[in-house]
């Protein structure tokens, strides 16, 4: 599937489409129907479930999408959250310099300064794509939205670049009120902005994102996480061969030096992917970003990367960053307030580890891995727990005691499940669209289902989705079957 026909898709089904779609919409902005609401909250939920509503230290918080400037000064942010910027001699039309270079082909170092790419577009003759002529030189351009506060507009103030610094700023509050003890985990799934110079891709850069991150605070020298992975292999490519490899925990320990804290939570979201998304293996690799790759605040950086068709291939979903101490010391600096925190007797300044989840191009990619064409059968194969709707109530005929027993069954359900009732079109039509939208199980309630004298009274058959298999079941029972198919339990 290329990116048109998913974004058709997305539109036609209810998933999403571009903001103000009625005004031509604008890059870099999407709005969720009702489906892909349900799918992007069913994604939100099984990912606080997995990484940390399983640990008795994690928390999820919330926090404003509005800062003031200070903290945005003192996180760096203010300084380096940059991209860089070309713009046309004589068309004016802007362009993020890596991204159009690798347009070209030519590749870009992620952390490139102007004068780097200066050379690169001189080198390869690059001209305007638009009216050919030649670029300007290139400029830093920051990618904070900037907001005014008060009403003299006063105080100047950013919506948030990325969720973790309302983690960081909520800290120290957080450590006190809970038992001042570390590992300490804070997690928030919430909004972030940036003033993307070339949103594109469907929901692979936006203006505005939603984000799935977890901080985990720990004491560097007693960090202990338990071995499951141990013998588990996981598809890495190392900075320094630049090759893709799989490698074990001893690999990854002995081979990249890493700490075993970081290759346990590799594993972790390896497992996470395969296990509890259904991602085929053979499409999950980290990419280990080193020297100017890196994010300067990190000590270690991996990217998770999922094979994508619609993207042309491997590409960021999410990252795992050893951030250090920087985090907190910064804040220490800028606020004048000592974040360090007391252990056993001596002062620790806490380290960060970082598990950050694109929501929104997590939501692309389930509809990307698992809608399938089988001839002219369409349907999206996702994990029961992640489907928009649970289960789809299919009265077979129109009679007055077959739609009371259809309400009936839909107010037993609808409390614990998200139901649809479809009563329009033969039932092969409605299996048709229950089976494109992801809907695991279609409940059909017929003459039988109602008839007193029938040996099926008190029944219904269940059809499920992927075998297509269908079996009677008592109407008393589905509310159980329900629950142990289309829950997620870890």
């Amino acid at each position: 599937m290329n990116i048109d026909d998913l974004v058709a898709f997305a539109k036609s089904k209810g998933f999403f489409w571009p903001t103000a779609e009625i005004y031509s919409g604008m890059a870099g902005l999407y709005d969720y129907g009702h489906l892909g609401t349900l799918l992007k909250r069913r994604f939100e939920n099984v990912w606080l479930s997995y990484f940390v509503d399983g640990n008795r230290d994690y928390y999820l918080i919330d926090g404003t999408t509005m800062l003031p400037e200070k903290p945005l000064v003192a996180s760096g942010h203010a300084a380096r959250f940059n991209d860089i910027l070309v713009g046309c001699s004589k068309c004016h039309t802007f362009y993020r310099a890596d991204v159009m270079l690798s347009d070209y082909k030519i590749k870009v170092s992620e952390g490139a300064n102007t004068e780097e790419i200066d050379e690169l577009i001189k080198k390869n003759n690059v001209k305007c794509p638009k009216c050919q002529s030649s670029f300007l030189p290139s400029k830093a351009f920051n990618m904070m939205i900037d907001v005014q506060l008060g009403p003299e507009k006063g105080e100047k103030g950013y919506l948030r670049p990325e969720t973790a610094q309302s983690v960081y700023l909520n800290f120290f509050r957080e450590f006190n009120v809970l038992r001042k003890s570390l590992p300490m985990g804070l997690a928030i799934i919430g909004k972030a902005y940036r003033n993307e110079i070339s949103p594109r891709q469907g929901l692979y850069r936006m203006r505005e994102l939603t984000q799935a991150e977890l901080q985990i605070f720990f004491d560097p020298d007693n960090f202990v996480t338990n071995l499951d992975f141990k013998s588990q292999k996981i598809t890495v490519i190392p900075y320094k061969t630049k090759e893709t490899v799989k490698a074990n925990w001893a690999a990854l320990e002995e081979g990249m030096e890493l700490p075993q804290f970081y290759i346990y939570h590799m594993m972790l979201i390896h497992n996470f992917y395969k296990n509890v998304l259904g991602v085929p293996e053979e499409k999950i690799r980290f990419l280990e970003k080193g020297g100017d790759e890196k994010a300067f605040y990190n000590k270690i950086h991996m990217d998770i990367e999922i094979d994508v068709e619609s993207w042309g291939g491997f590409k960021e979903v999410g990252g795992l960053h050893y951030r250090g101490d920087y985090d907190l010391t910064s804040h220490t600096k800028g606020s004048n307030q000592d974040l360090s925190v007391t252990l056993d007797g001596k002062r620790v300044m806490p380290n960060v580890l970082e598990l950050s989840f694109g929501v929104d191009r997590n939501v692309w990619m389930l509809i990307d891995l698992f809608y399938k064409v089988e001839g002219e059968r369409k349907v999206l194969e996702l994990q029961p727990y992640l489907s928009p709707f649970n289960v789809a109530i299919m009265p077979l005929q129109k009679d007055e005691k077959i739609t009371e027993e259809t309400e009936k069954i839909y107010q037993s359900l609808k409390t614990k499940f998200r139901v649809f009732i479809d009563d329009s079109g033969s039932i092969g039509r409605r299996y048709a669209r229950m089976d494109e939208i992801g809907t695991p199980y279609c409940i059909t309630i017929d003459f039988e289902s109602v008839d007193k004298d029938s040996p099926n009274f008190g029944t219904v058959t269940i059809r499920e989705r992927d075998s297509k298999a269908q079996e009677r079941k008592k109407i008393t029972e589905l509310a159980e079957f329900l629950n142990t198919k289309t829950s997620f339990v870890q």
